[in-house]
């Protein structure tokens, strides 16, 4: 099955996201991944959504495109876009064993994000 990623341009407004994932759910469909943010312009929101239901993206759209916050729907295409992945993992760590995890996070090229007293957060993409 092929993942679809969905560009959602949506009105910056309180309960769209809710009415988006409701659709999803409704449907039966599924959400593999959900990013939403402010565009530079603060009346509107981009969502970009990630879904493994490739036989059934076109009706996918058809209903997001139904709802009335909604202004743009795009399928972001595999030769067009970038997709990376981006995982955080907090570690329990004693500050003898602080070195230790470092040097593991560092064969892998992951980032130090936070260190904390009994932790640390590491940031890894690919």
């Amino acid at each position: 099955m092929n993942k679809k990623v969905l560009s959602v341009l949506v009105d910056n407004t309180s309960g769209v996201l809710n009415r988006v994932a409701g659709l999803f759910s409704r449907r039966g469909y599924n959400i593999d991944s959900l990013t939403v943010g402010v565009t530079q312009d603060p009346r509107y929101s981009r969502m970009t959504i990630v879904t493994g239901d490739d036989d059934i993206i076109e009706q996918i759209i058809k209903q997001i495109e139904k709802l009335v916050d909604v202004n743009k729907v795009e399928v972001l295409e595999d030769n067009n876009s970038v997709c990376r992945e981006l995982i955080l993992t907090k570690v329990k760590t004693t500050p003898e064993q602080r070195q230790q995890v470092m040097a593991v996070a560092d064969i892998f090229r992951a980032k130090i994000v936070d260190v904390g007293i009994d932790s640390l957060i590491i940031e890894l993409t690919g």
